[in-house]
Formats: structure tokens, sequence, C-alpha cells
């Protein structure tokens, strides 16, 4: 049986992580640009480091990073080589309202977008459009508090209602918020949340989240209304969590991680608060400020579908145990994986657990719009990388996928790798953790051409959209 016949095979990146193209065609400044590379990376994305402008110490990544914005039409032809379907990208807010909270959008920023979805279009590419993807004007943080504040609920309303009407026949899969949960992880960069030092976090935190959640609905409603064949999903980080042991101690504290992580999309998915996060708000003090409308807005327009990135799972204890170098998310180790050079654990059954655990809990249809392997790669003097460990890595993963739908019966719309093309990393800032199929010459002090040159992987991944998924060797 296998994929459907209309599978959606692609790639995914993001605005701030690809685009560059800072200051240009009336872009005002965004949270992600602001963020450095390096040690104090950590500290500013995650809301305790205040950094609202750029310095001489350090070396801003996102400011040129891929220069998409300027040969987007070269990336295009790539993507269209390898067969793509859909190529999930992002609007940068600060391209359409350079502030945020203008009356009038800039049209230079509207025309780009609606240049670079016409090119898409030509080659019979679907773009899949995240609306805000770790991406926040800066003169929302300063003057508003950024999503602390009930405001940008109307600023993102105008945002949406002016994207859907121009793009409207160009775009008809939209995402509201990229990894709606990492506002509890790494707040500055996933909702624009620096703290004081007053502050109560769990507090600002969670109400900032209702404040999306409101916003995410209220984008799902416009949508709907603006042209009824717009589909419209949440994103999630995902990753099931494994107790470390059968102790049933260590299987509850699993279950908590895991409803943690469900919340958002409980209420995205399902259009309300579940029990289970009533009753922890209350525990933590924290008591979310709704309007008269909030709760009926969020149970009439919850989404069409639910979408994630996947890279690993996690394991949870009631114990102090070692945890994993390189996530975002806490997590001890599991002693039954290998892990990637930046501690990412590698479980591509966990990938059909995952995808079963959403699909039952949801009865909606997925679509995965991130997996890959962030990897060191070394071209040869030709530029050409041949990235066995990568193609290993997609294949194993593609195969746990095909599982979950031939044999668990889950309903998937599509598949985008996580930077299709080389770009900057999120997590790190850096170029050399890279997971594309394009190598793209840049390194992490901002040196090199930007030439693209196509990896092994590249005809490889073309093989298997060109199969529906059928033909995973690498030969």
């Amino acid at each position: 049986m296998g994929f459907r016949k209309d599978f959606l095979w692609g790639g995914a990146t993001a605005a701030n992580q690809c685009e560059g193209g800072y200051n240009e065609g009336g872009r005002g400044l965004a949270n992600v640009d602001v963020v450095p590379i390096g040690p104090d990376r950590f500290p500013v994305i995650t809301g305790q480091m205040k950094m609202f402008d750029f310095d001489d110490q350090h070396f801003y990544p996102a400011k040129v990073a891929i220069d998409m914005y300027h040969r987007y039409k070269e990336d295009i032809a790539l993507f269209a080589e390898m067969g793509f379907k859909v190529y999930r990208l992002s609007i940068a807010w600060s391209r359409i309202f350079p502030k945020g909270d203008e009356l009038e959008p800039n049209e230079e920023g509207l025309q780009y977008y609606e240049d670079l979805f016409k090119e898409c279009q030509k080659y019979g590419i679907e773009p899949l459009v995240t609306i805000t993807h770790f991406d926040c004007p800066m003169h929302l943080i300063k003057e508003y508090g950024a999503w602390r504040n009930r405001k940008l609920v109307e600023f993102y309303e105008r945002l949406c209602t002016v994207i859907f009407n121009r793009y409207k026949g160009l775009v008809k899969y939209w995402l509201t918020f990229n990894e709606i949960n990492m506002i509890l992880h790494a707040p500055f960069m996933g909702a624009g949340l620096y703290f004081e030092e007053d502050d109560n976090q769990e507090q600002v935190k969670y109400q900032a989240a209702h404040h999306e959640l409101v916003a995410s609905a209220i984008a799902t409603k416009i949508a709907h209304e603006v042209d009824p064949e717009n589909k419209v999903g949440c994103m999630l980080a995902a990753g099931a969590y494994y107790p470390y042991t059968c102790k049933p101690e260590d299987v509850w504290e699993s279950r908590k991680s895991d409803r943690e992580n469900y919340f958002f999309i409980d209420v995205q998915a399902r259009g309300k608060y579940p029990n289970y996060v009533l009753k922890e708000l209350e525990r933590k003090g924290v008591k979310i400020e709704m309007q008269p409308g909030d709760e009926e807005l969020l149970q009439a327009h919850t989404v069409d579908f639910v979408s994630f990135s996947y890279y690993s799972t996690r394991v949870a204890t009631s114990d102090k145990l070692e945890e994993t170098q390189g996530n975002i998310f806490a997590s001890v180790k599991n002693p039954y994986l290998k892990a990637s050079e930046w501690g990412w654990q590698i479980d591509p059954l966990g990938l059909r657990t995952t995808m079963n655990d959403i699909y039952d809990r949801y009865q909606k249809p997925l679509f995965i719009v991130e997996n890959g392997l962030g990897a060191v790669d070394t071209p040869d003097e030709n530029g050409y990388v041949e990235d066995d460990y990568r193609i290993d890595y997609l294949a194993k993963h593609i195969q746990a996928m095909k599982d979950a739908v031939e044999i668990d019966g889950v309903d998937l719309l599509g598949y985008t790798t996580w930077g299709c093309i080389d770009l900057v990393s999120a997590g790190t800032g850096e170029m050399k953790k890279r997971y594309g199929f394009i190598y793209v010459d840049r390194d992490n002090e901002g040196n090199g051409t930007l030439k693209r040159t196509k990896k092994k992987s590249f005809d490889w991944y073309k093989k298997v959209i060109a199969s529906n998924g059928e033909d995973l060797s690498n030969e």
C-alpha cells in the first residue's frame, strides 16, 4: 500500500535561518537577528540575558544566513530538481510589518513572498507556510513586552488577514506557530519573551502561551473564511518520553512529561484546556487571564491537521541521572541509542511511536514538517559531500514513518526534512551543524562564497520521492 499517491514530499527552512537580507526591502529588526553565536546564545534565547541590538563583541549569523533572500530562485530550482511536492518556509513578520504594529503593510515585503510563492508554483511545488517561526519584530518586544501583552493578538490577526488575502490561490497549507511548546524552553526565541528580575517566569510564559493559542484560533478562523480550501495546522516539537525503567515512578514521570508537551496541541486540536493543565497551573500559582469569548474561539476554530518536528525521543525518571548534551529539552540518556555529534539520540522507531501517540490522541491527519540529522560535513576539493550517514538516518526514519502508515493506519499528509539546504542552526547558531541535501559554502564565522553544491543525499532523496518512498536503498 505505502504512502498515498498525493503524498507531499519536500523539505523545510525558516526565514531567520536562511534568508539574510535583515535590513533590505523595508524589513524591520526581529528577535532572531540579535541572537549571537557562542556561549551567550543560550542565555539570550531563554530570556535570561538581555540583547536587544547588535554589538561589536558578537557575530550574528542571521544577518546574512545563507542569503536566500537574493538566491531563492536558484534554491527553489534545486528543490524542484529533487522532485519536491511541497516546500515549507516561513514568513518574516518584520518584512510584512517592519515594526509589527503598523496599520498598513510593507508592499515590498508582500511582493517578495508573492514572487517566491509563484516561483514554487511554477515548478508545481506547494508552499507550506509557517506564519511565525521563532520570529517577533523587535519593536513589539521593546514597546509591548512581546507575547506577554494581549495587544500582540491584534497585531498577529492583522498580519494573518493581510497574508491570507494577498496569497489566496498561491498558498493553501499554513502553520500558525512553529514549535509552539518552545515558549516554555526557549522563550525569547520562541515568543520574544525577556524576563525582568521580579517576573514570575511561569506566569509570564503561560499567559503568553494563552495569547498565542487565541491568536492561532483567530488565524484558523480567518484562513477558513478567506478561502475554504485553506488547511491550517499547529506545530509541536515532538518526541515521545520513555520511562527510564519500569519503576512506577519513572512511568509516571514519562506520562507527566508527555502531557506537558501535548498541552498546547490539546488546546489547538481539541479546542479547550485539559483538566490536567488547569490543575498543574493551579499548583504553580499561575492564573491565566482570559477575555470573554476566548474559550468559545478556541473551541470553534481547531486546526485541520497536526504537524510536528521529530529528531529524538526523550527519557524521564524520578531519579537524578546523566542527561543528554544536545537538546534544549532536558532528557536522561538512553543507554540503548547512539547519539549525533550534538548529543541528539537517534531513534527511528521512536518516530513511529510518536506518530501513533499523536494520531491516537487527536485523530487528525499528521504532517511531519521537520526531521533530519545535524552533522559536520567534509566536502572534497570540488565541494562534494558523501553523506552516507545522513542517507542512513533518513532512510531508517522514512521506513519507520511508512510502518506507521502501512501497519498502524496513521493518516500522514506529508514529510519535509529539516534544513533541505544547509542553514544556520536555531539551537547553536552554527553553520557547521549541517542538515541539507545541498552544501552551502559558509562557516560559523561568516566566511565562504555561499556557493551551492549537491551532496550525495541529493540524488538519493530525488530517488525516494520519485518512487513515493518505495526505494530507500543507497546504491
